[in-house]
């Protein structure tokens, strides 16, 4: 099993003058601990589940990864996830692709069908009902894959999207990584089947993931998909990762192991998320002993 690292906080320590540098450090310690997974949220307003007022300190997300991409030459970098409602898909199909081009082919596009209406709300961006934002978001999918495929520079035409050309030049060094986030059974674990390369579940319980993966297997039956061919990503929160309970995560992650589980992705919550990257690191050769 592989870690992997999330980070959802910008309230550095030193304040607003120190985050470019302790991020920097952060991306040098994540790839020093042999982590092989960094990723940032797409959201511009804090979200409430981190405990912390909208208020706190956010970032872009992709302007983040492009200087992460300066300062790492490693670990895979994405967004967990990109909200399908911030940009128009072209233009995302460009932005992920040009992560890809200057990180030397370590773009992933993580991606669901957002839900923070807050912030939307608050910068004037449309926030459709729920069903059209999942429609939104195959099309999306949709639109990628055809940016993304060098001998196919025609015409999209969906119902929310219609593109003149799908051209795309440079293409990604390497394809990205189609990741996508949710737990959903009816709909998004069959976007999942169907155009995903990666799933992020949440580590409710083993026996919760065990049911996903579940109803994952049955979405890849009924598209014709081989399951294996899907990376297993779960963020992990309970037992949270901590520098002195090292044994205890270690031990909870073995169940999510022998399900098959590829990477477990923790979030540093602290002001000095660098120095506790490195507390944990130990952690990432454990890991790598359960399979």
């Amino acid at each position: 099993m592989d870690l992997g690292y999330h980070v959802p906080v910008f309230d550095i320590d030193g304040g607003t003058t120190a985050i470019a540098g302790e991020l920097a450090r952060l991306g040098q310690a994540a790839e020093a601990s042999g982590a092989t997974w960094l990723s940032f949220m797409d959201h511009f307003f804090q979200i409430e589940p981190t405990g912390l007022p909208a208020e706190s300190n956010m970032l872009e997300g992709y302007t983040t990864l492009g200087y992460l991409a300066a300062n790492t030459t490693d670990i895979e970098l994405g967004l967990l996830v990109t909200g399908v409602t911030y940009r128009h898909p072209g233009l995302l199909a460009k932005i992920v692709t040009t992560l890809d081009v200057l990180s030397g082919g370590r773009a992933a596009l993580g991606i669901g069908a957002a839900w923070y209406e807050r912030e939307h709300l608050g910068l004037g961006v449309p926030y459709p009902a729920l069903s059209e934002r999942f429609e939104r978001l195959e099309e999306t999918l949709q639109i990628c894959a055809q940016m993304w495929d060098p001998q196919n520079n025609g015409p999209y035409e969906g119902t929310y999207y219609q593109l003149a050309e799908t051209l795309c030049s440079p293409q990604p060094i390497n394809q990205p990584t189609v990741l996508i986030g949710g737990t959903g059974e009816r709909k998004t674990l069959r976007l999942v089947a169907q155009y995903a390369d990666a799933c992020n579940l949440i580590a409710s319980s083993p026996d919760e993931v065990a049911h996903k993966l579940d109803v994952l297997r049955r979405h890849c039956d009924d598209v014709g998909r081989d399951f294996d061919d899907i990376r297993v990503t779960i963020l992990s929160g309970d037992p949270m990762l901590q520098p002195d309970s090292i044994d205890e995560f270690v031990r909870g992650m073995a169940d999510y192991a022998k399900l098959g589980v590829d990477t477990a992705i923790v979030m540093p919550t602290t002001g000095s998320p660098a120095s506790w990257i490195d507390a944990v690191a130990p952690a990432v050769p454990r890991l790598a002993e359960l399979g």
